[in-house]
């Protein structure tokens, strides 16, 4: 009861965090840890408890869909699918104590993502060529299926990279194609057993709620400070993740 306690406040937590400015698997993902199940169940369990949010969000912003860079989202779909299945497989076929090393570097790589990925997006606007979308979007997918974390502001600033400038605009695509990796992804973890059903619920349940209360919170709070809180709640836990890499026997 009190893991299942623990994953409640936790998927609240996530899904007021998703509702605001995004990160919500930083808080998921440690907290199925923190309830005893191993890193590739863990993860696995993360994205499934965020997944209905997902899908809210693109369901949500379903009149903004339009073709990203060109590239219709009839072809960008079936890439992003193809590529959350291959990480989603790669994560089951990934052992564990693998895993639990990579998901620091992971979770650094979506910090930085979180803190600099719009800045980088914008400076570097349009510097590359149109014609590798489709394969930085296949990696892309391959990112989201297999960890996730910022995979959305990942897209956001590849996407305007390839010459997007209406970022805004992006967010009807950018919340489909994350949703489509996971949903891929959460395919291949179902069929593999790889999900705890009764820690998902809870957290689930949790970030329907979250997500409620975050929606509110953001009419009132400042983008900006939402965001700041965001970022520092990130590397916090990114930064607990390589002490507990680097001093396991003491944290």
């Amino acid at each position: 009861m009190d893991h299942l306690s623990l994953l409640f406040i936790a998927g609240t937590l996530a899904g007021a965090m998703n509702a605001l400015a995004g990160g919500g698997s930083f808080v998921m993902f440690p907290a199925f840890l923190a309830a005893g199940l191993p890193p590739v169940t863990a993860n696995a369990s993360s994205t499934v408890a965020l997944w209905p949010g997902g899908v809210a969000s693109a369901w949500t912003y379903r009149a903004g869909l339009h073709p990203v860079c060109g590239v219709s989202l009839q072809r960008l779909a079936p890439v992003t699918l193809v590529g959350g299945l291959a990480g989603g497989l790669l994560l089951l076929f990934t052992p564990g104590r693998a895993f639990d090393e990579i998901v620091p570097w992971l979770l650094l790589l979506a910090t930085l993502a979180l803190a600099f990925g719009r800045r980088v997006g914008d400076a570097l606007h349009g510097k590359l060529r149109r014609g590798p979308i489709l394969l930085i979007q296949f990696g892309l997918g391959v990112y989201g299926g297999y960890f996730g974390g910022a995979v959305g502001l990942m897209m956001l600033a590849a996407w305007s990279l390839l010459g997007e400038r209406d970022i805004k605009s992006l967010n009807g695509p950018r919340t489909l194609m994350v949703t489509l990796a996971n949903t891929a992804a959460i395919a291949a973890f179902i069929v593999a057993g790889a999900i705890s059903w009764p820690g998902v619920i809870v957290a689930l349940l949790g970030g329907l709620l979250g997500g409620v209360l975050g929606a509110r919170l953001g009419r009132r709070l400042p983008s900006g400070v939402v965001r700041a809180m965001t970022i520092v709640a990130t590397a916090l836990v990114t930064a607990a993740f390589f002490a507990r890499l680097w001093f396991p026997g003491v944290i």
